[in-house]
């Protein structure tokens, strides 16, 4: 009876002891996890650059600017005289389209039809927003789209892949504030 009990006990302190969880074999820093990430960026972002000046270099025919935010852009139609841009709250009136670095259309003007876009209060294409800014009402420009301003690691789901850099040319119609 007496080794029954002892037994008995032995399992129960044995089954009740705290479990410890295994500790990784190669453990790393989240430092160093998130410096690789980083590196990683910085050289897909380089690639995706080199793609871009490229198609830039090959365009005789525009003029193309590069933007402080990390886009370029051509003026297709300017104007000169002095008109009002648009600035955070207006209510804008555009007709774009989205086309792939070799210019064959993604979507078409058409297929997005006009657009009524809320300066700086709608989510839209991040380039744009910014661009847009720039414009004089009957101005076109082309505007050159890195991934991470356009629609990033994850496209858009439908017709524009992860990590796609784009080109838009979009028209200005009308500021109403």
């Amino acid at each position: 009876m007496k080794i029954k009990i002892l037994v008995l006990t032995s399992i129960l302190c044995i089954g009740c002891s705290k479990v410890e969880p295994r500790k990784p074999i190669n453990p790393k820093a989240s430092t160093t996890v998130l410096k690789e990430t980083i590196m990683e960026s910085i050289k897909l972002n380089a690639i995706e650059e080199a793609k871009i000046l490229d198609v830039i270099k090959k365009d005789s025919v525009n003029t193309y600017q590069v933007s402080p935010n990390g886009f370029w852009y051509a003026y297709i139609n300017k104007i000169e005289e002095n008109a009002p841009t648009p600035k955070e709250g207006d209510l804008t009136v555009i007709s774009y389209n989205i086309a792939d670095l070799q210019g064959d259309i993604i979507y078409s003007k058409d297929e997005l039809g006009v657009k009524n876009y809320r300066v700086d209060k709608e989510d839209f294409i991040s380039a744009l927003q910014v661009g847009i800014k720039l414009m004089k009402v009957g101005e076109t420009i082309t505007f050159v789209i890195p991934s991470y301003s356009a629609y990033g690691v994850s496209g858009d789901g439908n017709k524009i892949g992860i990590n796609q850099s784009i080109k838009s040319t979009v028209t200005l119609i009308n500021i109403n504030n």
